[in-house]
């Protein structure tokens, strides 16, 4: 976070109880884009949440925990992580803290990254890898539950194409449940993806209603798959179907013509990471 003097505030531990601390002023702001790009920051939620995404490396700048998590070793073990890297640790009230999340029952802990993006010219992609790159994604909702699912597959990372919702945003963050900071992301033109597009050493596949094509007939183990979704309300426009080495369609019986974003998305890498994805042995309970 950075202070009223232009200065950050480096390796401190502060008690707050006041909403109109310059510094719980800064961090509330990072609730709207316009700061969250001004300050090139975050918040992510949950002591778990924070402790992943320091292991994973990513920058911490401001620790912000209740009075009720004083004497908790695993809280003053990352508030000690915080200042070691030069952040700032923020002992806040309830009121403080449900302020800061917006929520009347917060976590106890929330934290203050540095956002990390991946430029689209550092993707090269190899064997095996799968990337899915998104058109004008507007829910965040979608966003986060499309970059936990790649996660959870294995998959590489989300280029998000054109003008997208933030994935930095509270609601984004939320529903990533951690795995923005194991997930990369780049962001890209329509105009620059295409371009990087058109040296993509594998296959790429988007879903489209015109679609003939059904999903699970396509081989997608050879080389690595871009999987191109398109926006909520339109689906993909025909600048980047047209870009697309197949064009699929999932088979639906019921009335509804079309599936949600983020479910079409998982179904999809389901399919496209059938043979990566194998049952644990010793977590298997049949």
């Amino acid at each position: 976070m950075v202070a009223h003097d232009g200065h950050r505030p480096v390796g401190q531990v502060k008690e707050v109880t006041s909403l109109a601390n310059p510094l719980v002023k800064d961090i509330k702001a990072l609730a709207l884009k316009k700061f969250r790009d001004q300050q090139n920051a975050f918040m992510a939620e949950g002591l778990k949440l924070v402790i992943d995404a320091l292991d994973l490396g990513w920058s911490i700048r401001t620790l912000v925990f209740a009075k009720a998590g004083r004497g908790n070793a695993a809280i003053e073990k990352v508030a000690a992580r915080t200042v070691a890297a030069g952040g700032t640790v923020l002992e806040v009230s309830e009121k403080v803290l449900a302020a800061i999340t917006r929520r009347e029952n917060p976590q106890m802990v929330v934290g203050v990254f540095a956002q990390q993006t991946l430029p689209l010219k550092g993707i090269r992609a190899t064997d095996g890898d799968v990337w899915v790159a998104l058109d004008r994604v507007r829910d965040p909702g979608n966003l986060g539950t499309v970059i936990r699912t790649v996660d959870a597959v294995g998959a590489k990372g989300i280029i998000l194409v054109g003008d997208t919702t933030d994935p930095f945003s509270l609601e984004t963050v939320r529903a990533t449940m951690g795995s923005i900071f194991a997930v990369p992301v780049a962001r890209a033109t329509e105009q620059a993806f295409l371009a990087w597009r058109r040296d993509f050493p594998g296959l790429v596949a988007g879903t489209h209603l015109k679609g003939a094509v059904d999903y699970r007939s396509v081989d997608f183990s050879r080389g690595p798959v871009l999987l191109l979704m398109g926006n909520e309300q339109q689906g993909l426009p025909d600048s980047l179907a047209e870009s697309c080495d197949r064009l699929l369609r999932i088979p639906q019986a019921g009335r509804a013509d079309s599936l949600n974003l983020a479910v079409a998305t998982g179904v999809m890498l389901f399919e496209i990471r059938r043979g990566a994805l194998k049952l644990d042995p010793a977590t298997d309970t049949r």
